[in-house]
């Protein structure tokens, strides 16, 4: 089964050329579960009613958890 998590973060100014996510995440203000993806995504609608968000000082992520890869090579 697929969850989603939610997330409000803020965004931070880019570090040379890139933003990796994996080496320097940007800080969570929110994280809030979902169990369909509907339900996240109108979780996420009302947090892009933010006036944050709207300024583009903070972002939206809707990120699937608990789902296999889909590569070719994966087995089980």
């Amino acid at each position: 089964m697929t969850r989603f998590l939610v997330v409000l973060t803020d965004v931070r100014p880019l570090d040379g050329i890139w933003r990796n996510e994996r080496t320097s995440p940007e800080r969570r203000r929110q994280v809030v579960g979902a169990n369909d993806r509907d339900a996240a995504d109108r979780i996420a609608g009302a947090f892009m009613a933010l006036g944050m968000v709207r300024a583009g000082r903070q972002r939206v992520k809707v990120i699937a958890v608990g789902r296999r890869p889909r590569t070719p090579d994966h087995r089980n």
